[in-house]
């Protein structure tokens, strides 16, 4: 087990959080009376919009950040037009944020700009290998993750790499991000505890979709059965027909879908003559979006998100450093940092190596428990969210250690 981090005072009123593995995230603050609901949205992380490069490519100047021994290369789209290049910028800044809240960090960052390409990414990551980098934070894109790996294995670096596709995910390549199969996995083994061993699930037909149910298929058939399981495309008309004639044998109905969507099904459901309150309903932490929470027929259901306080202290803090909003994925960027240096301090010539980064006790962040597992992929320790109008509440915190 990795002791924990010494760490720089915090304002008052700030408590320590448990130690598991190793310490990354700030410590937290009071809960906040009220945040901005954009805070918590997760989006579709396969149907977000695609990266675009300039016609030249990348245009970042190189930047090292940091006076370090121990050199780590940070890969981010920040040429890249639209949302791509600002959720880039928004993570650069909270990668530097790490860097100045860690207490004397031996970590110097190259920070490279791939353009949101697949051979800006190869560029970027040759640069930084080359300029001595001992391992490698990024890409953002699951197309970029592959060109990005096959520079990093010849020379036998790891890659903690923040795409949310985990197939991208492999030997020596980790993902720090949110994947869909934590949601799942968490949202049915806890209904499971609460006596709801009977599911339906309504998915869409597409790549978010495909990842879902077969997470779903694998966790209901561990916990209980499934009666009922349709898929839909744009005319989700039929599939809801279907799933509403066997809704009497089930005591749970999954839906996983972005905000628009999942509240488009339920009042299709609901308009096909299915009363919702008779049925638990379940959902990813796609749910954390304001129309799930001002629609009224998703009031009371239940899904799997990172506990929220983790990110309104890190937001406060990342507001009065830059006068701005964080994007939701910048405390990947801040975590991933955050974890390098640890294991710079703590660990010596095996800070990077795999049994370092997939032990089992895993690590603490921001947005609570994570650990890598072997094959890249990571498991995350999530809150139980319920469905309120104009929010939502935990009804099961975050665990504080992972399970044997």
């Amino acid at each position: 087990m990795v002791g924990p981090l010494n760490r720089k005072p915090q304002p008052s009123g700030a408590t320590r959080r448990t130690a598991v593995g190793l310490i990354l995230g700030a410590p937290l603050l009071g809960a906040c009376s009220s945040v901005q609901q954009s805070f918590g949205q997760f989006s579709n992380p396969f149907s977000s919009p695609q990266p675009e490069a300039g016609p030249a490519g990348p245009q970042q100047q190189p930047l090292a950040v940091g006076t370090g021994q121990v050199k780590v290369g940070v890969i981010l789209p920040l040429s890249a037009a639209g949302n791509a290049g600002v959720a880039a910028q928004s993570m650069k800044n909270a990668a530097e944020m790490a860097l100045a809240e860690f207490q004397n960090p031996n970590i110097q960052l190259l920070i490279k700009d791939d353009g949101g390409s697949p051979q800006g990414a190869s560029q970027a990551t040759q640069q930084a290998l080359g300029e001595g980098a001992e391992i490698i934070l990024g890409p953002l894109f699951a197309q970029s993750v592959p060109a990005v790996a096959q520079q990093t294995r010849a020379k036998g670096v790891s890659v903690i790499a923040f795409s949310t596709d985990s197939s991208v995910a492999g030997r020596g390549v980790y993902l720090l991000s949110f994947l869909p199969e934590s949601d799942v996995n968490r949202i049915v083994d806890y209904s499971a505890g609460i006596g709801k061993k009977s599911f339906a699930a309504l998915l869409p037909d597409n790549a978010y979709g495909n990842v879902v149910e077969a997470a779903f298929k694998q966790a209901a058939a561990r916990k209980g059965r499934i009666v009922a399981f349709e898929k839909y495309g744009a005319d989700r008309s039929a599939a809801v027909r279907t799933v509403s004639q066997s809704l009497g044998q089930a005591d749970a109905l999954f839906m996983a879908d972005d905000g628009d969507s999942v509240v488009a099904a339920a009042d299709a459901l609901t308009a096909a003559g299915v009363n919702l309150r008779n049925i638990q309903l379940l959902g990813t932490g796609l749910w954390d979006n304001p129309r799930v929470f001002g629609s009224p027929a998703l009031q009371g259901g239940l899904y799997a998100a990172p506990d929220p306080s983790g990110f309104r202290s890190f937001a406060g803090r990342y507001r009065t450093k830059y006068g701005g909003e964080p994007v939701r994925t910048a405390t990947l960027a801040y975590d991933a940092v955050a974890l390098v240096a640890a294991l710079s301090r703590t660990q010596g010539a095996q800070r990077f190596a795999a049994e370092t980064l997939t032990n089992p006790s895993g690590f603490a962040g921001i947005d609570g428990l994570f650990r890598f597992r072997s094959d890249g992929t990571n498991e995350r320790g999530l809150a139980v969210m319920k469905v309120g109008q104009g929010g939502s509440t935990p009804v099961a915190g975050s665990p504080k250690s992972f399970g044997a």
